[in-house]
């Protein structure tokens, strides 16, 4: 099961808004077949496998990763296909939650002879797609808030210098993030300040861009910003307000970019539609990495999902010098969000530190 963990991740950025899933055939102790899916469209881990093992499938045992699919997508379903392979078991190590199928793969191999098990890896298999389950089952995007500090707290010096605070290892790790995810959002502030291209670069690797969103209430994101003349590697959109003057607008839709225009100027609620917007349109995870302003506005909205920190052995000072969170913030300790799942690990001499928030002060927005 564990290396059919490790065969899903090799999908990763490529199937969404489908799953990650690996798969593994065992016959006689031996692995006479493999696969993961690939790509979103493409066969599924399952029929990989059993491509691979042939003839061999027969009498073998099925381990994988995610439940297999009962019903007609883009491919046939996985579960006919294991049936009529003659595969006598399948380990599986999580339910799909997909209405699709929620418990209908496994009833279906069930009444057609094979042995089924649940739960084996099922932590691990889940984490894997949390992304998936998230929007599946909310049909809003997964949003991962990313910050980078040092050690006292701070994201750049008081005079706005911050390249580079995190270690090379930890802004790998950073692009590793973008690979999975559909999309990244920055601040206007951001591009005026870094004029950043927000697309994916992984050493020794092609990895998947997201699409790159700005949140300008104003319009102003200069029509020279390297997002724009990066255009043809991931779409850009605007999120902006009708504060926008028109021609300004036109000018971001003449450069290629989709400009969404929302009916409200307040930054909390700016964040509520949008993620509304997104996941509307199978935008299923959303990395923000803009600065403070923006980390506080999804904060409030209740829109974190997931947090990820990194912290470097430096310390920076200066009270004027900007923090991961700006905004007012709360007034008393009991309103403050409380996270929980945490884990603690170290990357390139950086601390990196992921954890959720508790459900008991998370509203679905």
């Amino acid at each position: 099961m564990h290396h059919a963990l490790s065969l899903a991740k090799l999908g990763e950025g490529r199937t969404r808004p489908n799953p990650l899933v690996g798969a593994v055939l065992v016959k006689d102790g031996t692995i006479v077949g493999e696969g993961y899916h690939q790509q979103f469209g493409g066969p599924h881990a399952e029929i990989h496998a059993l491509h691979m093992a042939g003839t061999a499938a027969k009498g073998s045992t099925l381990y994988v990763t995610l439940e297999p699919c009962s019903h007609h997508g883009k491919t046939a379903p996985c579960c006919q296909a294991v049936v009529e392979a003659g595969v006598k078991r399948v380990v599986c190590a999580v339910e799909d939650p997909n209405p699709l199928v929620a418990g209908r793969g496994i009833s279906y191999l069930n009444e057609h002879g094979v042995e089924t098990s649940v739960g084996h890896a099922m932590q691990e298999a889940t984490k894997l797609n949390e992304i998936f389950f998230h929007y599946i089952t909310r049909r809003r995007p997964f949003v991962i808030l990313k910050s980078a500090m040092s050690l006292d707290g701070k994201i750049a010096t008081w005079s706005g210098n911050s390249q580079w605070i995190s270690s090379e290892a930890s802004r790998q790790q950073v692009h590793s993030i973008r690979n999975r995810v559909a999309a990244i959002i920055v601040g206007v502030g951001t591009v005026l300040k870094d004029d950043p291209t927000l697309t994916t670069r992984l050493v020794g690797t092609v990895g998947v861009n997201p699409a790159r969103i700005v949140m300008d209430s104003t319009g102003r994101t200069p029509l020279d910003a390297r997002i724009f003349k990066t255009i043809e590697q991931a779409p850009v959109t605007i999120v902006t307000t009708r504060l926008i003057p028109p021609p300004r607008l036109c000018a971001y839709e003449q450069l290629g970019a989709t400009v969404v225009v929302l009916d409200t100027d307040d930054r909390t609620e700016m964040v509520r539609q949008l993620v509304a917007y997104l996941g509307d349109r199978q935008i299923d995870s959303l990395l923000v990495e803009g600065g403070g302003t923006l980390a506080e506005s999804f904060i409030q909205a209740h829109a974190v999902d997931k947090y990820i920190v990194y912290i470097a052995p430096l310390v920076i000072g200066g009270k004027h010098a900007p923090t991961p969170v700006e905004g007012a913030g709360f007034d008393e300790l009991s309103s403050a969000f409380r996270l929980e799942r945490m884990v603690v690990s170290e990357i390139g001499g950086d601390v990196v530190i992921e954890a959720y928030p508790k459900q008991s002060v998370k509203e679905v927005v």
